[in-house]
């Protein structure tokens, strides 16, 4: 008979834990270093290093096109910055909301310079980003993926910009569509004409992402999209870089890019899709395309499209024929977005989510005895399911404990920490002999979620017996508690 996948008529458990009420004794498993923890401390066991080191690139991308998309001088730079943002709108966002997505113009300054400063004075000039991912749609390369540089930094004439090269390397281990050469991005612009305006108006040291998206599959971006999603949180920005409509005239332009305006707006990748392509149909003249970056534009939108907490804000649009510089017979269109969210969000799962996590500890548990392989179509679960966050299970026979064990990095989306540690609980936690196939009706088990982390800025945010502690340095980290 195969293991039920019902809720066992011994009522499983399921809660949401901080780090200072964990059981008695848990047996934790952490992808640098397993150890366990208990209330009298944390005790490192010597086994054997699971942690793939990251392998540093030296290299300092050079600015491609200084001296053509803007000044080359600093100082000239600066100067032309500063007009952009003396003309750019004000920052049109509640305060009570956290600007998480930008979709910017990536033209000359000359061109499309204002409507990029509109979009990023939209920002908080203090604001400390953890990461900002800049995603772009390669001019240059095509490839069935993207494009990740893992460089040391990107020059540009106002200094360095540094790349997060630990979470560049985890992207490219995470999965096969971001394993592609560097090489497309020693000329793209589409991705370095944001960086001077980030250093400009940012207040604060910041690293980088770059990401070029080479793949014309609009499914590929659905798997790439769900490698970004663990990424897309409260400490991270996200910047798209788009141009709108190719060489349509004026007015031409204005009424295609308001259609796709107003499908990004929607929040809504079939939307996008289905509205590009009517673009398409349009007979338009000399309409090239109606959105260069869509395959980034349409991996944003597989991120956000089931978070309702999410605002699209229309900032600002022109085009070419609105500069000085450019005519009203062939444009290109510009536009500024800012995705936000509320400041003050937690965590939380629906009574649905917590049944379905149950219900997947219990198959995954079952699948030790029937051999039977558990499939998943991610793109049907549930968003709070997908973020990545730590989690134990505890598994009781007769309501007493025989097995438990967690895992607190955010390394893994937490189905996955979920159906893992499932199985680890019921047959690897040495302290309890190993579950036999006859016990498994007979067992409860019990889910405590961890909520995400939070990075603070003053220690008297921590409140004694209610918050853990994850002390980060670098590549290391060790959780800690106060009692």
């Amino acid at each position: 008979m195969e293991p039920a996948t019902k809720q066992n008529k011994k009522n499983d458990i399921f809660s949401f834990i901080s780090p200072l009420t964990f059981p008695k004794f848990i047996v934790f498993r952490k992808l640098a270093q397993p150890f366990f923890f208990s209330h009298d401390g944390i005790f490192f066991v010597p086994l054997r290093e699971t942690t793939q080191k990251y392998s540093k690139m030296d290299t300092i991308r050079q600015p491609a096109v200084a001296g053509m998309f803007y000044e080359s001088d600093p100082e000239m730079l600066r100067q032309q910055i500063k007009a952009l943002f003396d003309g750019a709108k004000n920052p049109l966002i509640s305060s009570s909301r956290k600007a998480r997505a930008l979709l910017l113009p990536h033209a000359g300054y000359p061109y499309s310079g204002k409507v990029a400063a509109s979009g990023v004075n939209q920002l908080n000039p203090n604001a400390d980003y953890a990461t900002i991912f800049i995603i772009g749609s390669s001019h240059r390369a095509n490839f069935d993926g993207a494009s990740v540089y893992r460089g040391r930094a990107f020059e540009t004439p106002l200094g360095l910009v540094s790349v997060d090269v630990e979470t560049a390397e985890r992207l490219t281990l995470a999965s096969p569509y971001f394993a592609f050469s560097q090489q497309p991005h020693n000329k793209e612009h589409a991705l370095e004409v944001h960086l001077p305006l980030l250093q400009y108006h940012l207040q604060r040291p910041f690293k980088i992402v770059p990401i070029l998206i080479g793949t014309h599959n609009a499914e590929t971006t659905k798997d790439i999209a769900e490698i970004l999603q663990a990424w897309f949180t409260d400490e991270n920005l996200f910047i798209i870089s788009t141009d709108f409509s190719h060489y349509p005239d004026y007015q031409a332009a204005k009424t295609v890019d308001n259609a796709t305006i107003q499908a990004i707006l929607k929040n809504s990748p079939a939307k996008l899709m289905e509205t590009l392509h009517g673009n398409e149909h349009k007979d338009i003249p000399n309409l090239a395309t109606s959105l260069c970056g869509w395959s980034a534009t349409l991996t944003l939108l597989n991120i956000t499209e089931h978070d309702s907490d999410l605002q699209f804000h229309q900032i600002l649009y022109e085009n070419s024929g609105d500069s000085p510089l450019g005519d009203k017979e062939r444009v290109v269109g510009y536009d500024a977005m800012v995705i936000s969210s509320p400041k003050t969000k937690c965590f939380n799962l629906s009574e649905a989510e917590k049944f379905l996590l149950i219900k997947r500890a219990r198959e995954s548990i079952g699948s030790i005895f029937t051999k039977k392989v558990i499939t998943t179509k991610t793109s049907a679960l549930p968003l709070a399911l997908k973020t990545r966050t730590g989690a134990f299970v505890s598994i009781y026979r007769d309501n007493h404990l025989a097995g438990c064990i967690g895992h607190i990095g955010e390394d893994e989306p937490l189905w996955q920490v979920v159906d893992r540690v499932a199985k680890s609980a019921a047959i690897e936690d040495t302290r309890f002999k190993p579950l036999e196939r006859e016990e498994y009706h007979d067992i409860q088990i019990e889910i405590s979620v961890l909520t995400p982390t939070r990075k603070i800025k003053d220690i008297g945010e921590i409140i004694p017996g209610k918050h853990g502690i994850l002390i980060k340095k670098d590549q290391h980290q060790a959780p800690s508690c106060l009692r």
